[in-house]
């Protein structure tokens, strides 16, 4: 073999264990994988609450709308009811009347409860309070709008006595009383001519302070009618509205009559 071929061979052979050499040593071994326990995560602390399974309308029983679901300790606040501080509350509460609408999944607190066998309006009526049930114009009273919760002026319509003699309008038309809350109204379905079928109060419950109660009562004597205004709701906070005092002395009245004549209010004093 020419010498030539020997040289470039022995160079290839050198040129080839050079780099398996270098190739070796640029291998990069990858490191064995260490098993890391995960850190154990405590437990959510659970309590059982007294919960509603379906809506509830203000005035109705709970009934079989109740259950017991866990919820975490840290959200159940301290008007819940508990299977730990109450065990038979599920029995016990079925015949508690809503005080107010609840909702499906809501937790049950006695606040929002009326206690089986309680008055249902006394228990509604803030301290201080008066219920007065009114007859009202049925075709009047807002179309049949009007809805507990909801607040009105009580508008009184009666004749005038000096009518007869010609002289001015037969009626005379007052707002009595304003920004009243409606505690309840009947509704009764009735047929029109044209066969539309409408809902209509004919008598309202009022929610009324003694002095209110007192000047209604004198108005139902003296009206023809007592008609009442649906207020609109950015109205109800307004305070110190006018009202027809007149009809209910504000002073002593112990030795006094009060006359109530062709819708006219005087007052004599009584006979000792």
């Amino acid at each position: 073999m020419p010498a030539s071929r020997l040289i470039i061979l022995s160079v290839a052979v050198a040129a080839a264990g050079g780099a398996g050499y270098v190739a070796k040593n640029m291998a990069v071994v990858e490191p064995a994988e260490i098993a890391l326990e995960a850190p154990n995560k405590p437990a959510v602390a659970l309590q059982d609450v007294l919960t509603l399974t379906a809506d509830v309308p203000m005035g109705e029983a709970l009934g079989s709308n109740l259950k017991w679901q866990q919820w975490p300790s840290d959200a159940v606040n301290a008007n819940f009811i508990t299977k730990l501080s109450d065990s038979d509350a599920l029995e016990k509460l079925k015949g508690s009347v809503a005080r107010m609408p609840m909702y499906s999944g809501e937790a049950v607190r006695r606040s929002k409860l009326i206690g089986e066998g309680q008055s249902f309006m006394s228990s509604i009526l803030p301290s201080g309070t008066r219920a007065v049930a009114t007859s009202i114009a049925a075709d009047t009273s807002a179309g049949g709008f009007i809805l507990p919760n909801d607040f009105v002026d009580v508008i009184m319509t009666r004749r005038n006595g000096d009518a007869a003699a010609g002289a001015g309008s037969p009626f005379t038309t007052e707002t009595i009383l304003k920004n009243i809350r409606v505690l309840a109204i009947d509704q009764t379905i009735q047929v029109d001519e044209e066969g539309k079928k409408t809902r209509v109060g004919q008598t309202a419950t009022l929610e009324l302070t003694p002095k209110q109660a007192e000047i209604i009562t004198v108005a139902q004597q003296m009206a023809d009618r007592l008609t009442l205004a649906l207020r609109p709701i950015t109205d109800i906070n307004e305070k110190n509205l006018s009202q027809a005092d007149y009809l209910v002395s504000s002073s002593d009245r112990r030795g006094t009559v009060r006359l109530i004549k062709s819708g006219q209010v005087s007052e004599v004093g009584a006979r000792k």
